[in-house]
């Protein structure tokens, strides 16, 4: 029963996120502001790294694709980032002291990549034509609000659930 407690987790994050953007009031900043909830990304952060590094990689995969099935209308730019963004993180936090709030810190630096990268794909292909000081200011400063709020609730509970998950891994 443990070992399918993370990818229900998971998947609960996914379609949580996309509920979110659902029933989130779009005018509550005059619509001035994207808000862009990342929560599953941020969850498989703290699975590479109070887990193991091959599950956050291998679920950084199998819900990009899933991500890029359901709300994109471009397959392959979140199958590649969510799994390259996990590896990064994990390389990152391997330079420097793993505690609570350094991984929350590096998990919103590489959401503003995430973001960003995904912003100069769709300039690359023409379906934004925003520049990148109106993107900060709509899209990547409220996305990044947003998301260090949900790390400021979820962090503690992530770090138990994954640390509770690489025991058991240790144990089988």
């Amino acid at each position: 029963m443990k070992r399918f407690l993370v990818p229900l987790l998971l998947a609960f994050l996914f379609v949580f996120e996309g509920l979110f953007a659902q029933l989130f009031p779009a005018d509550i900043f005059n619509g001035d502001y994207i808000f862009v909830p990342r929560i599953l990304i941020i969850a498989i952060f703290f699975l590479t790294i109070y887990g193991s590094l091959k599950h956050g990689i291998i679920y950084g995969f199998v819900f990009g694709l899933l991500f890029d099935m359901v709300y994109t209308e471009i397959i392959g730019i979140y199958f590649f980032l969510f799994p390259l963004s996990a590896f990064l993180f994990w390389k990152i936090m391997k330079l420097i002291q793993t505690n609570i709030v350094l991984v929350s810190l590096v998990s919103l630096i590489c959401v503003a990549f995430l973001e960003a990268a995904v912003y100069v794909m769709n300039l690359l292909i023409h379906i934004t034509s925003m520049d990148f000081s109106s993107f900060a200011e709509i899209r990547l400063v409220p996305t990044l609000v947003l998301n260090l709020i949900f790390v400021i609730f979820a962090a503690f509970p992530l770090k138990r659930q994954f640390e509770k998950f690489a025991d058991a891994l240790r144990n089988d």
